[in-house]
């Protein structure tokens, strides 16, 4: 394996074409924390979408020494499902370092650590982001969070569910004048709006069940067999309360779209 050095000077002598050289470096992605984390800190470089830190299930130190130890590295470090004991201990420390500044999205559970100049650059992608009820709206914010941070513009409308289906026909038109690349749609309970929304548009659609169900096949189970389940072609599914994947789905999808709409 060469050094990023060695890389480099191959390319710039002719020795490696740009695209050989830009392969050679996306392996370079290992940062390791002794004993905790490998962490895949250069991810957003080959993949698209950067690692997240996800802190459910961690102890709030490991929280803390693996998402400063990607900050070391990283302009940028996004940490998911964060506990109020998780985005405490994570916004005092951020307050001891000079260049950090803290970004705390409480209805996501998303706390985000960027360098005081750092900036997200405009992809021109554009997202889509549909809930059928404001309970689904944290995993929505998920979604919402990731999408943006990899330069989309997001166009969200909450609660429009098939309860009361006439609410979704003014947001669903403002999506179709924004020729929006992808849809996200968030819902619980029998999960119908996914199916109705890919039925309408000419998009993919990313349904997203959300575990806001209960009783027979409650936690999402209904929801997710029921999205799985949908007869209208173009909808993907993720897994329950999965608002990240589905904001890392639709980030690829939006800024590969962009990408060529610019050219």
């Amino acid at each position: 394996m060469f050094t990023v050095k060695e890389i480099l000077e191959k390319a710039v002598c002719s020795e490696l074409t740009i695209e050989e050289a830009e392969k050679l470096l996306r392996l370079h992605v290992i940062e390791e924390l002794e004993g905790v984390a490998k962490i895949d800190c250069k991810r957003e470089y080959r993949k698209g979408v950067p690692e997240i830190i996800l802190a459910e299930n961690k102890t709030v130190q490991d929280t803390v020494d693996i998402s400063m130890k990607m900050f070391e590295v990283n302009d940028r470090v996004i940490i998911s499902r964060c506990t109020p004991q998780h985005i405490e201990a994570l916004r005092a420390i951020v307050s001891t370092v000079s260049d950090a500044v803290c970004e705390i999205n409480q209805k996501a559970r998303i706390v985000i650590i960027k360098k005081k100049n750092y900036t997200v650059e405009d992809s021109g992608g554009r997202v889509g982001l549909l809930t059928a009820g404001t309970s689904d709206i944290s995993v929505a914010e998920e979604a919402k969070v990731i999408a943006e941070e990899m330069g989309c513009s997001v166009y969200a409308e909450y609660d429009l569910g098939v309860a009361g289906i006439h609410r979704l026909l003014e947001p669903l038109k403002k999506l179709i004048i924004k020729d929006v690349d992808v849809i996200v749609v968030v819902a619980g309970r029998e999960g119908a709006l996914s199916s109705v929304i890919a039925g309408m548009v000419n998009v993919p659609v990313i349904a997203v069940p959300t575990s806001n169900s209960y009783g027979f096949g409650g936690k999402g189970v209904c929801t997710l067999m029921a999205m799985l389940q949908s007869c209208s072609l173009g909808l993907a599914v993720v897994n329950i309360d999965s608002g990240i994947a589905a904001g890392a789905i639709a980030t690829l999808i939006a800024n590969r779209v962009a990408k060529f709409r610019k050219h």
